[in-house]
């Protein structure tokens, strides 16, 4: 069976380990590269508590691609390198799963010309945890009946963007969901600059960033006389992982420019 050669960039970090642990016990995937700017050289199994994989941290994502020959690169690195990974990528024909949040919409714009031009595939997903997708879906369904709605996005304080791109995915799929417009409501009277959160869409979206919390969110919708809450709580970063796992082995089958895991969900 021929396997999968799996990359991860961003490979030092919190999800980088994650993403390298879950390669490693696939029966249909081998590991050939761990890219970072932090712990250069350190070797990636100890780096991950495994046995030694005899694979080392190394920094120059564009010689790894072509010296490893991978097929996909995971990228979980941060708003500020992203662009660049998915670049080197395309250039070097190699399908991309990116994780990392707080691209625009120029990036996405950009990202799907990449795709084009190198007959690749490249996921970009704001949330991995199937449960996020059906939280999702779920809040589509339901935008037809309540307009009014409030997104909460929670997470560990160590994440840069807000609000996250979940979040952001969230409040487009309610926005595309509704049949009906918000009631009007007079302007708030803020006696704090921002407490009735940031606005995208006609949609409030509030962001919380605390030690302690993984990835969480909650949709509050209300209507005459009641409430719907849908919310979604991701206690451990190994639930992302069966997400990321479906796209590594979607992606090399696939060409073009995909937003959303729930692009790729059957």
């Amino acid at each position: 069976m021929n396997k999968i050669r799996v990359l991860v960039s961003g490979a030092f970090g919190r999800m980088g380990r994650e993403v390298v642990k879950a390669i490693v016990a696939q029966d249909d995937m081998t590991l050939v590269g761990a890219v970072d700017k932090t712990g250069v050289g350190a070797e990636i199994g100890q780096v991950c508590g495994l046995e030694t994989l005899g694979i080392k941290i190394e920094q120059d994502l564009l010689s790894a691609l072509k010296r490893t020959e991978a097929e996909v690169m995971v990228d979980f690195t941060t708003p500020l390198a992203v662009m660049e990974n998915i670049k080197a990528a395309a250039e070097t024909k190699v399908a991309g799963v990116i994780g990392t949040t707080g691209l625009t919409a120029e990036n996405l714009e950009e990202i799907n010309e990449l795709a084009s031009k190198s007959e690749k595939c490249f996921l970009v997903a704001p949330n991995f945890a199937i449960g996020a997708v059906l939280m999702m879906g779920f809040a589509h369904e339901a935008a037809k009946y309540f307009p009014d709605v409030e997104i909460i996005e929670l997470h560990h304080d160590r994440k840069l963007d807000a609000p996250s791109g979940t979040a952001i995915k969230t409040a487009e799929l309610i926005a595309t969901g509704r049949v009906a417009e918000p009631v009007a409501k007079p302007a708030p009277l803020e006696k704090i600059n921002g407490a009735r959160g940031g606005e995208y869409l006609g949609i409030k979206i509030h962001s919380v960033r605390l030690p302690g919390l993984i990835a969480h969110q909650e949709i509050i919708f209300g209507n005459q006389g009641q409430t719907l809450t849908i919310r979604h709580d991701s206690l451990d970063r190994s639930s992302f992982m069966p997400g990321v796992l479906m796209a590594i082995r979607k992606v090399p089958t696939l060409k073009g420019f995909y937003y959303g895991l729930e692009s790729l969900v059957d």
